[in-house]
């Protein structure tokens, strides 16, 4: 939009851009591309305001995405929430799950919910409390189990491969490796695709993050579930 002094200067009392009225800036500040928002917010505490009201984040949403106003509250355990959540669910559902259908908000706001219990700074409930939550969610939606359990394990993948790559988001993978298998009908029962990342991630992004126990008590966890293994994972 403008560099921060330009903001700045624009934002001062005296400036008539600043005698605009709430909805004409809401109308101005939606057609900005929502990456400059933050840097618009911080202008200041009337814009900051601004950002914190439902209304201007409904605008963006029925600007951005039309169909939204015509979407019904769903049943199942993962809410819809306010505007500003139900925006960010959307645009995941197009930038990251490229996702475009009769699921596509629901996707973003499983998405959301799944990252946002991996991200806790307490401890992460199990995958197979989450993943069960999440097949919930598609099954309580008309999804068979079959459409429910790929559903889930698309958002899994999407989730894992934009984690942050910390200590922490280290420590959840290992822990995720390392639990036990336990019987569950189909389609409650964890995703192959989504283990195999669990341990590919570990053995490429977070190799230097192993001890030397660490990585061999991992290591044979692999081994009990996939026959044969990468060479890529071998070697401490």
């Amino acid at each position: 939009m403008t560099d921060d002094a330009d903001a700045n200067s624009i934002a001062t009392t005296d400036s008539p851009f600043s005698k605009l009225p709430d909805h004409l800036l809401i109308e101005i500040f939606v057609r900005i591309p929502h990456s400059e928002w933050a840097q618009i917010s911080s202008v200041s505490k009337l814009w900051a305001d601004l950002f914190r009201q439902e209304s201007l984040w409904r605008t963006a949403l029925f600007g951005t995405f039309p169909s939204a106003s015509r979407t019904k509250r769903w049943p199942g355990p993962i809410p819809r929430g306010l505007s500003k959540r139900r925006y960010a669910a959307l645009c995941i559902s197009k930038h990251i799950l490229t996702s475009d259908g009769e699921m596509d908000e629901i996707m973003g706001h499983t998405y959301l919910f799944l990252k946002e219990q991996l991200q806790l700074s307490t401890m992460a409930p199990s995958s197979g409390i989450l993943h069960g939550t999440i097949i919930d969610q598609f099954i309580a939606c008309g999804k068979s189990r079959d459409a429910a359990h790929e559903l889930a394990s698309q958002i899994w993948l999407a989730v894992l491969d934009n984690l942050e790559e910390n200590q922490n988001t280290f420590l959840l993978l290992k822990r995720f490796a390392q639990e036990g298998d336990v019987f569950l009908p189909y389609p409650y029962s964890r995703s192959i695709k989504v283990q195999w990342r669990v341990f590919e991630k570990l053995f490429t992004d977070f190799r230097d993050c192993f001890s030397g126990a660490d990585y061999y008590d991992v290591l044979a966890c692999a081994k009990a579930k996939f026959q044969p293994i990468p060479s890529a994972w071998l070697g401490y």
